[in-house]
């Protein structure tokens, strides 16, 4: 069973590059006009990648890391399975709301509009929301501390340290309108309170 859950994992692995590269590939001729990306936050991009990509696939691919293995009830495992299709719908969705405005790192680009419609109306991080349940996936199906939990503890450091920055910079374009924008929608959870 626990081979199910990890070639589960890496089929939604491949589903998620296959749902960002058409719209990293468009941005890539919309120019940036303020680039807020600092060393910080290079590096911790860098160290998502590595939690989130680099080690599940090393895990998955290679032997090297079994010996960081621990072992979940079945029952967790289809949680962390449960979790995947709304993270999967969550992230295009967000792409795609997005549109030219979508940026990997802290940019802001050319013509940026501020998307407050579609998923947006409700939540100002459904891709924050859709990588989190990604990563909890994660832990969940990749029962090992190297593979399965680096993805909770690069992305929880990005986000923690990114997030703020990122709603500052937001402030700083739209001014008010993006404070209206805060006080209508939740950060990550739609109804939360």
């Amino acid at each position: 069973m626990r081979f199910a859950f990890e070639i589960s994992f890496m089929v939604f692995w491949i589903i998620t590059c296959i749902i960002r590269y058409p719209f990293a590939k468009r941005n890539k001729s919309n120019q940036i006009e303020k680039d807020k990306k600092d060393t910080q936050e290079k590096w911790l991009l860098a160290l998502a990648a590595l939690g989130m990509i680099l080690l599940p696939v090393l895990y998955f691919a290679t032997p090297w890391l079994d010996f960081t293995n621990y072992y979940l009830p079945n029952a967790l495992a289809f949680m962390g399975l449960l979790l995947l299709p709304p993270a999967g719908i969550l992230f295009y969705k967000s792409h795609s709301d997005l549109g030219r405005n979508w940026s990997a790192g802290s940019e802001i680009r050319d013509k940026h509009t501020l998307v407050s419609s579609g998923i947006y109306k409700y939540i100002r991080h459904p891709m924050y929301t859709a990588i989190w349940l990604w990563v909890i996936g994660q832990a969940l199906l990749l029962q090992n501390y190297i593979g399965g939990l680096s993805g909770l503890l690069s992305f929880g450091l990005l986000y923690f340290l990114r997030v703020q920055k990122e709603e500052q910079m937001m402030v700083s374009q739209f001014g008010n309108q993006y404070v209206a924008f805060k006080q209508k929608t939740k950060r990550l959870i739609p109804y939360l309170f």
